[in-house]
């Protein structure tokens, strides 16, 4: 199959413009009335704006009029371009807003009123707030540019009222040479002089906030440890860990002891209790062993001689003298326990204690911390202030050494007889080539929204196999009784095309003699296709059988209009029939049909073995063609399996409804099995579709058709 390398084939200019004048042809009408739509639209909105006035007053900035830099002799002959843009920014300030404002009287104007009126009332509850709240509305309105690279700028304001927008503008460049520029050399100078004394003052104050902070750590034993070279808290922090972690040692080896101590005592308390087993006693494990040695001497003296016997008092004499051994050994090693847990404890008393004092002395040290924290905050703060001041001091040197010059007002605003937008000629424009865009892009959509095979080049590029035929739409319960009753019908005429196109002409005919039908999902009409073209090589003189392979859907009775026989392809495949039982004639001179009885549905696949080739083998050797109408090929194994057994597969599909994607899916899915389309059928072509012409070559082809 070609379709990997149709893809990755570019476009042609040419076949990209064609695609493009045939989706606007066929969706011109669309394309008419949302660029109509969009352009009425777009011209009310214009019409609908308010008219607008932009005036302009022009100020020139003159380097040769700078007062301080006369005084001094070194008159600059030019300024940056960075002071003529701060010079432009200056223009922005609310302050020289408010100056216009209170200039104009513009709080009592009901324009500005209106303007403000939808402000929240606490911001404009009094004259001050109301006055910065029509600055700040002046400001949004106001342009200031220079023109080109002189020493000129434009203060233009732009105003519904024409003369009001004159006057903004004057009065904007009027104040700003009254306020901005004529104090700034004297103020920059002034500042200077401030600066220097304050830096000398803040200087001092620094050195000595500095000196304190430093006492007072010293004073404090505030010291930092060092850890591998870093800082790890103060001496007596690090000392605090180490202490507490020997005290948890001490404590557990105390509860150790007191506990070995309990447990002895309590075993000692029971009656017949053994205490070495608690103590591991080797000198009470001894005596242990000692009076049991002695107990059964006992016994057995008892019981030869008697309790009264001398014998038997003399061992009892020896058994107390044991006990009384165990007694004091046991005693001894209860004292040495004692002894053990109450030294424990006062090592964990003697450690508690030293840690309480460690704990004390960081306590009053974390308290000088936060007092020599607060030393350094504020020598930094100092220090910061000292930096700030400084870098005002440098900007307010240079402000006094390269100050600006003087500004003069070089031309008036003038009241604007046009107002300056809308441009309303260019706003249609602009509709009416947003209204073409956003038609183009709404048609764009609808085009890509739709997946289905229209044309040929969807076919032959997108699929990359050949177009074996476009089917017109035919509507009845059975189409293919259309060859029969309308053979020189167009919809008969596309199915020798088909049969052309699959066998060749009688000059060059194909050796395909079995021919699979099939299609992607169900529906596509594939069974009405298979029978229609199986009539169409029966008429035309071939000896034709069409073998339905369809067994789950079992409907070539319903398109042929035939009955099945008393059996079919199921008994065949299960061994039940014959081939000669199962063929039946279709009422079409030269076309059999071999069909379901019913449809039949099992977990085996009844292709797979070896009847169905013996089957195919045979009656290769009866007919000309044999024409195999399978099962859909995705979802379903059947057709893939029966597509081995032919010549030649079509892929049939419905025009503008089977997606393009699953098309090619199925493709896919037969070459996978080792497989080829020869070629696809689009079914139920409507007659307008481009795919025949868009009806316009159909009608010059009537005389050549009977419907």
């Amino acid at each position: 199959m070609e379709i990997a390398v149709a893809n990755q084939n570019e476009p042609k200019l040419g076949e990209v413009l064609r695609n493009a004048i045939n989706t606007v042809r066929r969706r011109w009408k669309m394309l008419a009335i949302v660029t109509a739509i969009v352009f009425a639209l777009g011209t009310l909105l214009t019409f609908m704006m308010t008219p607008q006035y932009f005036a302009s007053a022009r100020v020139r900035i003159d380097p040769s009029r700078d007062p301080v830099a006369s005084q001094n002799g070194t008159v600059n002959a030019a300024l940056s371009d960075e002071a003529i843009e701060t010079e432009v920014s200056a223009f922005y300030s609310l302050d020289l807003a408010r100056a216009v404002v209170r200039d104009l009287d513009l709080a009592d104007v009901p324009q500005f009123q209106e303007a403000i009126a939808d402000m929240p009332p606490e911001r404009i509850s009094s004259p001050e707030d109301r006055e910065t709240a029509i600055a700040s509305y002046l400001l949004d309105n106001l342009g200031v540019f220079r023109e080109n690279q002189t020493y000129v700028l434009g203060v233009g304001y732009e105003n519904a009222d024409r003369i009001k927008a004159a006057e903004i503008a004057n009065s904007f460049a009027d104040n700003y040479i009254k306020g901005a520029v004529g104090t700034r050399t004297s103020v920059a100078a002034s500042q200077a002089e401030w600066y220097q004394e304050q830096l000398a003052e803040l200087g001092a104050q620094v050195t000595a906030a500095d000196a304190a902070a430093a006492r007072f750590r010293i004073e404090n034993r505030l010291s930092q440890g060092q850890n591998d070279g870093f800082s790890s808290g103060t001496i007596i922090d690090q000392q605090v860990a180490p202490l507490s972690g020997i005290l948890a040692e001490a404590e557990s080896f105390a509860a150790q002891a007191r506990a070995n101590y309990q447990t002895a005592r309590s075993q000692v308390g029971r009656p017949g209790a053994s205490v070495s087993e608690v103590l591991q006693s080797q000198t009470i494990s001894n005596l242990r062993v000692q009076r049991g040695a002695i107990l059964d001497t006992k016994a057995d003296i008892e019981a030869r001689y008697g309790a009264m016997h001398p014998e038997s008092i003399k061992i009892q004499e020896q058994l107390r003298g044991v006990d009384q051994e165990i007694n004091q050994e046991t005693n001894r090693i209860l004292t040495a326990l004692s002894a053990t847990a109450s030294a424990a404890d006062a090592r964990v008393s003697s450690l508690r204690n030293s840690l309480g004092q460690l704990e004390n002395d960081r306590a009053s040290q974390t308290r000088a911390g936060v007092i020599a924290d607060s030393l350094d905050r504020e020598a930094q703060a100092k220090r910061a202030l000292y930096e700030q001041l400084t870098e005002e001091s440098l900007k307010a040197t240079q402000a006094a050494s390269n100050s600006l010059a003087s500004a003069t007002i070089v031309d008036m605003a003038r009241p604007p007889e046009k107002p300056s937008k809308p441009n309303k000629p260019l706003f249609m424009i602009f509709a009416l080539i947003a209204g073409l865009g956003i038609g183009i892009g709404f048609i764009a959509i609808q085009e890509s929204l739709s997946s289905g095979i229209r044309t040929n080049e969807d076919v032959e590029d997108r699929l990359g196999v050949p177009l074996l035929a476009a089917v017109p739409q035919v509507t009845g319960k059975t189409p293919a009784d259309t060859l029969v009753t309308h053979p020189t019908s167009f919809y008969a005429e596309a199915f020798r095309i088909a049969r052309t196109s699959l066998l060749g002409t009688a000059d060059n005919r194909s050796t395909v003699s079995v021919i699979a039908i099939t299609s992607a999902l169900p529906g596509e009409g594939k069974t009405t296709t298979s029978v229609a073209f199986a009539r169409t090589l029966a008429m035309a003189g071939s000896r034709t059988l069409l073998l339905e392979c369809d067994i789950r859907r079992a409907t070539v009775q319903l398109s042929s209009g035939v009955s099945p026989g008393a059996k079919g392809l199921v008994e065949y495949l299960t061994a039940d029939a014959t081939a000669d039982d199962t063929i039946v004639a279709s009422g079409t001179e030269g076309l059999d049909l071999l069909m379901v009885r019913s449809p039949y549905f099992s977990s085996a696949n009844l292709f797979e073995n070896e009847r169905m080739g013996q089957l195919i083998d045979q009656m290769r050797q009866r007919y000309d063609h044999i024409v195999l109408d399978l099962p859909p090929i995705l979802g379903l194994a059947d057709g893939r399996t029966l597509a081995g057994f032919s010549d030649a597969v079509a892929v049939v599909a419905r025009w503008d409804e089977t997606p393009i994607p699953v098309v090619q899916k199925a493709l896919e899915a037969l070459e996978a099995s080792g497989h080829e389309a020869s070629g696809i059928i689009v079914n139920a072509v409507a007659e307008s579709s481009e795919l025949l012409g868009g009806g316009y070559y159909l009608r010059r082809y009537s005389q050549y058709y009977q419907q």
